[in-house]
């Protein structure tokens, strides 16, 4: 987790107006922003080859990927770093290295490398931790959502389904570790989405900061309302599965509070928001009874609407009562049953 003296001293050049970050033994240049969000900011980079005639232009972060086909070919990729003020912000920035680095999946955000560094050099005081990732730079799904919401433009049905059949397929890699995984926090905007001339467009699920191990015996009241405050911090309120909003004192939580957050994107996928955020601007309006009730509201567009097939599916996923709701191999073969029906 510690980074090297090159680490630290890029960190004073930045602050001191330079545009250069090492991680780890790996030089970096920003290029520009693409995001913030809370203590965290998005830079896309451009990898500096130390020598390129010793090197043949190869860079470090190649040699060092597994997989070849998250290195890339021009050197550019998206740059987190999280400004770090607490003991407690310290462990989530480790545990979120830790949990990105079990996954290995074409549908899920590989985390490249890391580095986290003292910002003083006496080693006390507050850090900064640098993610790398590769970039997608045509933004998440929430991101078109809203570019598609001007121009008046859906997404077609076959690729409502192919983007949903995606995030299924990285979420099933998570759901499937031993133990199993929950994201904790589907929503469109921590999908990425690259358009691909002919192909439907690629969806990978990203940000690991709120991924736990899914299953939880909750045997009391007090660590009902110690869950409960978790996910109010951790998961976003329009996509939070109703038992993470209220908890019976003696229940079984599991990844299917995911699948809860799956039905809530699939509806997002298909009209821009999720089904519950209507509540938000209603007087006397309540997120909370309208998710606890499953109260969907359907618009009207687009036009032509979708098929009446896609909203079962969605209701099928938002099932109030999470013992009764389908798990995400149960999702797969019906997404899949779907694909090929509007695919002919």
């Amino acid at each position: 987790m510690g980074c090297s003296f090159s680490g630290l001293n890029a960190l004073y050049d930045v602050v001191n107006g330079g545009g250069d970050v090492w991680i780890n033994e790996n030089r970096f240049r920003i290029l520009r922003q693409l995001g913030e969000g809370g203590f965290a900011y998005v830079y896309l980079v451009k990898e500096i080859v130390k020598d390129v005639a010793t090197d043949g232009g190869v860079g470090g972060i190649a040699k060092k990927v597994k997989d070849p086909s998250f290195v890339s070919d021009d050197g550019t990729y998206a740059m987190k770093k999280v400004l770090i003020q607490t003991s407690e912000q310290l462990e989530l920035v480790r545990e979120e290295i830790r949990v990105s680095s079990l996954f290995s999946h074409p549908n899920l955000l590989p985390l490249l490398d890391h580095a986290i560094i003292s910002a003083t050099q006496e080693g006390s005081g507050n850090h900064e931790a640098y993610l790398l990732f590769p970039v997608h730079l045509d933004g998440t799904l929430l991101d078109n959502a809203k570019a598609m919401k001007a121009k008046k433009e859906f997404f077609s049905t076959i690729d409502v389904l192919q983007i949903f059949r995606q995030l299924c397929a990285g979420l099933k890699h998570m759901h499937s570790y031993e133990p199993p995984y929950a994201h904790n926090d589907v929503k469109p905007g921590n999908v990425l989405i690259t358009h691909r001339k002919g192909q439907p467009p690629l969806a990978i699920l990203m940000d690991f900061g709120s991924a736990r191990p899914a299953r939880k015996q909750i045997r009391s009241r007090q660590e009902a309302v110690q869950l409960q405050e978790w996910a109010a911090e951790h998961c976003s309120a329009p996509f939070r599965a109703p038992e993470l909003w209220d908890c019976p004192s003696h229940s079984d939580i599991d990844e299917r509070t995911d699948i809860w957050s799956l039905g809530c994107t699939l509806y997002a996928i298909m009209y821009g928001m999720s089904p519950f955020e209507y509540a938000l601007g209603e007087a006397g309006g309540s997120l909370q009874l309208a998710i606890l009730n499953a109260q969907i509201k359907w618009p009207t567009g687009p036009n032509p609407p979708y098929p009446e097939p896609l909203h079962q599916f969605v209701t099928w996923m938002l099932q109030p009562q999470a013992a009764v709701r389908p798990c995400i191999d149960d999702i797969l073969i019906h997404v899949d049953k779907l694909i090929s029906k509007f695919s002919s």
